[in-house]
C-alpha cells in the first residue's frame, strides 16, 4: 500500500534554498547599473532576482544553504554571498561612472556646471551633460547584451565560488581596484578631445579680449565656450561611442576575472 505524506519539510527546505541563492543575485543586481537604479521599483528587482534564482537552483543542484542560517557560520556564508554579488555589480557600476566623470570635466570647461539634474542611478546631483552620457552608455550597454552577460556571470559564479568556497581573495579585490584606475584613464580619454577644443576656444577668446579691451570677456567667452563644446561633442560622438563600447567590454572581462578561480 502506498503511504502518502503531506509534510512541508521538503518544500520549506527548497524555499530557504531559493532565498539563500537570491542573496548573491540580489546583491549583484542592486550594485549593478540599470537594475539598481532608483527608478526601478523594488518589486521588479525582487521578481527578477527570484526568477534568476529559480534557474540557478535548477542548474546547480549542488548549491545548498548552510544547515543553520542563524548561526555564525550561516551568517558568514550569507556575508560571503553578498560580497561576491556586490563585487560583480560594482565592476559594471564603475564603468558607468567613467562617462559621468568625463561629463564633469567637460561641463566645467564649458561653463555648464550649474546645469545639474538628478542621476536616476545614484540619486545624486550630476551635470546635465552627464545625463546625456549616461543615456548613451545605457544604450550601448543594452545593445551589446551586457545585461545578459551579467546574468550569465552571476550564474557561472556559483560554479567558481559555491557557498562553501573561501571568500574573495586579495587578487580578486585588486582586479576591481585596477579597473577603478582604468575608469579614470577612460574618463580622461573621453573628455580629452572636447577639452582640447574648449582650451583653444578660450585661448582665442583671451587673445580677442587683449586685442580689443572694449569687448566684454564674459559676454563673449561663455557663448563661445558653449558653442565650441557642442560642436566638439558632435564631432567626437563616434569616438565616444567606441570608447563606451570598449569600456563595456572591459567591464564584462573584469567581472569574468573576478569570479575566476
Amino acid at each position: 500500500m502506498i503511504a502518502l505524506s503531506f509534510g512541508f519539510g521538503a518544500l520549506e527546505g527548497e524555499f530557504w534554498r531559493l532565498v539563500f541563492v537570491m542573496t548573491r543575485i540580489g546583491a549583484a543586481l542592486l550594485a549593478a547599473p540599470i537594475f539598481g537604479a532608483g527608478v526601478v521599483p523594488v518589486q521588479v528587482r525582487v521578481i527578477a532576482t527570484g526568477a534568476i534564482a529559480v534557474f540557478v537552483c535548477a542548474w546547480f543542484p549542488q548549491v545548498q544553504p548552510p544547515a543553520n542560517l542563524l548561526s555564525l557560520a550561516g551568517m558568514l556564508s550569507v556575508a560571503n554571498e553578498v560580497l561576491i554579488g556586490l563585487a560583480l555589480g560594482f565592476v559594471l557600476q564603475i564603468a558607468f561612472a567613467a562617462p559621468v566623470l568625463a561629463a564633469e570635466v567637460i561641463s566645467g570647461a564649458m561653463g555648464m556646471s550649474m546645469a545639474t539634474a538628478v542621476d536616476p542611478n545614484s540619486g545624486a546631483q550630476s551635470p546635465a551633460l552627464g545625463q546625456y552620457f549616461t543615456v548613451v552608455m545605457t544604450l550601448v550597454f543594452l545593445s551589446l547584451g551586457a545585461h545578459l552577460q551579467l546574468i550569465a556571470l552571476i550564474a557561472h559564479s556559483y560554479a567558481a565560488f559555491p557557498p562553501d568556497a573561501p571568500w574573495l581573495g586579495a587578487g580578486h579585490i585588486a582586479t576591481v581596484l585596477d579597473f577603478a584606475g582604468q575608469m579614470f584613464a577612460t574618463a580622461v580619454a573621453i573628455a580629452l578631445p572636447v577639452t582640447l577644443v574648449l582650451l583653444l576656444a578660450q585661448m582665442v577668446t583671451g587673445v580677442l579680449s587683449r586685442s580689443a579691451p572694449s569687448l566684454n570677456l564674459f559676454a563673449l567667452g561663455l557663448p563661445a565656450g558653449v558653442l565650441a563644446g557642442i560642436a566638439a561633442l558632435i564631432a567626437s560622438a563616434p569616438v565616444m561611442t567606441d570608447a563606451f563600447v570598449e569600456l563595456t567590454h572591459s567591464a564584462i572581462a573584469t567581472a569574468s576575472q573576478v569570479i575566476a578561480k
